[in-house]
């Protein structure tokens, strides 16, 4: 059997963009994904903080260092400048693999989204 469990968590990144104008996804400072063993293109869920909203969009390289999330597309009418947001992504494995994975889980300085 095949459960879907986390895989990978941003934990409080500020939002520090949000281009409206634009395809579509969320863009993250490349230290950010490494650190929270996150792909560019990888499905992820953003449940903002401040507001509540909760949506899934996908996740694109952002400048190493830059400190970046930016919400691109329609993703950028749920959230505004300063908004704090948790990032997840999921992964299915067998259900035996799963009682014993341990997820990537990063917890950024919050405004500037520096690794501590």
């Amino acid at each position: 059997m095949q459960i879907q469990v986390l895989k990978s968590k941003l934990h409080g990144v500020t939002v520090t963009q949000a281009e409206l104008d634009y395809i579509g996804s969320i863009t993250i400072d490349e230290d950010l994904m490494d650190a929270a063993n996150l792909i560019e293109n990888e499905q992820v869920h953003v449940l903002n903080k401040n507001n509540g909203e909760r949506f899934i969009t996908y996740v694109l390289k952002g400048e190493r260092g830059s400190g970046v999330i930016c919400l691109n597309g329609p993703a950028a009418l749920k959230v505004r400048l300063g908004d704090v947001v948790i990032v997840i992504s999921y992964a299915n494995m067998d259900f035996e693999l799963a009682k014993t994975f341990r997820p990537w889980v990063v917890f950024p300085d919050t405004p500037t989204n520096k690794l501590k």
